[in-house]
């Protein structure tokens, strides 16, 4: 099997040189920098001492076929190394990174020519620095193409008169001799297809995490001058960042580039918005802006169509990287849609998921945004969108559905909604998934989890909220307040009772169906005692009054409402004569219970 690619040495300053001329892409150049100062400092002080500081990888994109015929020789794109050759960049030419929050800064990295034994040869420059005179303050000062060594060797020595001209001279060189250190370049074969591309550049290991294929995407989008991707790239971005950080809105007006484009006025709204149920990241705007207007489910399938692939001829042609930048940017613009996306988040709320820590999979959510841009611009009834994106959410939510292979359970879905309409789909679904044995036997198995964040409770909170049920023991203290308030859930048979009667394990007293929302007076005033006695004391508080010194259980005042709370938070009635001795027998019926519960919150959606 021949190489995939070649290795050859390049000195850093040929590296600069080639990103500053635009023969090789970096675009991350145009992302907020994720290394710490630190990171740099310690990147310079191993160039400095001659330390290797690995290779740098480049993939040259597959020619393309112009419209007139010829070929286009495909662009250089660097698709490794981009933090430390950002970090060469601002450190030695002086050029500005943008940070977390997008604000442009430049990382200047201090020198001490004649650092002791102990003391360190570089650091970030702070206020010290800038007071000790014999810090060079700036390295990049250095690097600069008019730097007159004589004349900085003069001042230097001048202000630092125990400093021998000639030492610190060649102090100075071998700062300087960091340009001519050599890093090695592996350039990936330009003959390889683009889903050979994509997997190495998935395999490649960033900050010890797996890169994927939206950042690839991200990347190609940025390198593509002539569709204009570095503005569609930085409305990615920036939205995803505005969602997060509305008061960020006049730092982004800042960039005179963007603040003028289309894309700046389509996220306009964003600077009043508090809602945090879907704060969508970067690649969860891609993947919906992908799946909306390609129909397709495979992000690396982008990566083919922004590069012009035709899938059936398998060549690359420049009006399908056109065509596909536009259907792309389409995508984006009706994805930040003021209308569009407050409407999606008002059908998940109105489903009962008011609160993120209710939301499970960030693809899940993603592809039910895809689903509801997909339905509002078809021939579905327009008034039974919200219902459809809410029903599939839930439904992909209780069995998982996006979790295992979920690019190919979607490309699926996207395919088969297709082929035979989403109605159709829908029910065809519901009747393989969601049959009876699911309700009665499936769903109750699945509540034997201690996990506090698994999908089947939280759409049992989600049930309710959307049914408005009251917490436990109470009347007009809603689940909905407590989950998104003040409220937490507690114990039904508490903890330090059970491990008391020898049920110590956390895997038994944690299981999710001994879990319900208590206000914190109930909480307190059930205390650790066993179920039989406090809810008997509820009840009876109810019947005859609370004694003095005890505390009131709750606030329900007729015996009538205590039993329907009681099957409204799905507590078995029995639970007034059960103790440690019945535990397993209550989690049983309690799983029964919910259940059926989210079955009947399911089918009235």
């Amino acid at each position: 099997m021949s190489e995939k690619y070649e290795l050859s040495p390049k000195t850093i300053d040929s590296i600069l040189g080639f990103i500053n001329s635009g023969e090789v892409a970096i675009p991350e150049i145009q992302r907020p920098f994720v290394w710490k100062p630190k990171q740099v400092r310690d990147l310079i002080d191993s160039l400095y001492n001659g330390y290797p500081a690995g290779y740098l990888i480049i993939s040259q994109s597959p020619n393309m076929r112009l419209k007139d015929g010829t070929l286009s020789e495909g662009k250089k794109i660097m698709i490794d190394g981009q933090q430390r050759v950002t970090a060469m960049m601002t450190a030695i030419l002086g050029k500005e990174v943008l940070n977390e929050d997008f604000e442009k800064k430049t990382i200047k990295i201090s020198f001490n020519p004649f650092a002791e034994e102990g003391e360190e040869t570089f650091k970030v420059q702070d206020n010290a620095i800038l007071k000790d005179k014999k810090w060079i303050p700036d390295i990049s000062v250095v690097f600069q193409a008019d730097f007159d060594s004589f004349d900085f060797v003069e001042k230097y020595c001048e202000i630092n008169s125990d400093v021998k001209k000639s030492d610190f001279n060649k102090k100075i060189q071998q700062l300087l001799a960091i340009k001519t250190r050599s890093i090695g370049i592996i350039t990936l074969n330009k003959d390889l297809s683009v889903d050979e591309v994509t997997e190495i550049f998935i395999r490649i290991n960033s900050r010890g995490a797996k890169l994927n294929q939206a950042d690839f995407a991200m990347s190609k989008i940025a390198s593509d001058e002539k569709n204009e991707g570095r503005l569609l790239r930085k409305a990615i971005d920036y939205f995803s960042h505005l969602a997060v950080q509305p008061e960020w809105y006049a730092e982004m007006c800042k960039d005179a580039e963007f603040a003028g484009t289309e894309y700046a006025k389509k996220m306009e709204w964003l600077k009043n918005d508090t809602e945090a149920i879907y704060d969508p990241s970067y690649s969860d705007m891609l993947r919906v802006a992908f799946m909306y207007k390609f129909n397709r489910g495979k992000m690396k399938d982008l990566v083919a169509l922004l590069s012009g692939r035709d899938f059936e001829t398998r060549e690359f042609k420049e009006e399908i990287a056109e065509e596909s930048f536009k259907s792309l940017k389409d995508g984006v613009m009706d994805y930040m849609n003021e209308y569009n996306f407050k409407q999606f988040t008002l059908a998940i709320k109105d489903a009962g998921f008011i609160s993120n820590k209710l939301m499970n999979s960030d693809l899940t959510l993603d592809f039910a945004y895809t689903l509801y841009l997909l339905l509002h611009n078809s021939d579905v009834d327009k008034t039974q969108v919200k219902r459809y994106v809410q029903k599939w959410y839930v439904l992909a939510t209780l069995t998982s559905r996006y979790i295992a292979s979920p690019e190919s359970a979607m490309d699926l879905d996207l395919r088969r909604i297709s082929e035979k309409g989403f109605c159709n789909y829908l029910e065809e679904i519901e009747r393989a998934e969601l049959s009876d044995v699911f309700w009665n036997d499936g769903l109750v198995q699945n509540f034997e989890t201690t996990a506090v964040n698994s999908p089947y409770i939280n759409v049992y909170w989600a049930a309710q909220v959307r049914m408005k049920d009251d917490a436990l023991f109470t009347k007009n203290c809603a689940v909905s307040n407590l989950i998104s308030v003040i409220g937490d859930v507690h114990h039904i048979f508490p903890k330090k009772y059970l491990q008391k009667n020898g049920i110590g394990e956390k895997t038994r007293y944690n299981q999710v169906a001994n879990y319900t929302y208590l206000d914190t007076p109930t909480n307190i005033a059930v205390g650790d005692d066993a179920p039989n006695a406090y809810f008997t004391r509820a009840l009876d508080q109810i019947q005859n009054g609370c004694p003095a010194g005890e505390k009131q259980i709750g606030n329900i005042a007729t015996v009538d409402e205590f039993n329907q709370n009681l099957a409204t938070n799905c507590i078995p009635a029995a639970i007034k004569d059960w103790t440690y001795e019945n535990y397993d027998q209550f989690l049983l019926e309690r799983r029964k219970l919910m259940a059926q519960k989210i079955r009947e919150y399911y089918e009235g959606l």
